[in-house]
């Protein structure tokens, strides 16, 4: 079993930043591809960015240029640099770690491993 667990989220101006965390207490993250997924209130899940666990990135059309993804094995934490932000960024980001998904496997519903979630709000 391995436990996700995000941070970093909270309320931005539109125009700032905000640099989300996931970690695996215990565990290596090593072998797995992670992703980051998000949740609007009333939409469904849907993938942000991905790093596979050979370092491939992948970001959704409406975040690229404005969020990066990032693996540090040696901290055993992946990253989402978010800049830029915008309203309807607005979402519960979650992280999701799958050991057989690649850098292009954005549906949801093909990964395993899921954190709590972390709030981002981004408004004036």
């Amino acid at each position: 079993q391995l436990e996700l667990v995000e941070s970093g989220g909270g309320l931005v101006q539109p125009g700032g930043s905000l640099r989300l965390s996931c970690e695996a207490p215990g565990s290596r993250l090593d072998h797995y591809s992670i992703g980051w997924f998000r949740q609007a209130p009333g939409k469904e899940r849907e993938g942000v960015s991905i790093i596979s666990d050979d370092g491939n990135t992948n970001y959704a059309d409406s975040v690229k240029g404005r969020f990066t993804i990032s693996r540090d094995n040696a901290k055993n934490t992946v990253t989402l640099q978010m800049n830029s932000l915008k309203p309807e960024d607005t979402a519960v980001y979650f992280c999701a770690a799958d050991a057989f998904a690649t850098a292009a496997t954005m549906a949801p519903g093909k990964w395993w491993y899921w954190g709590q979630g972390t709030q981002v709000t981004v408004s004036s």
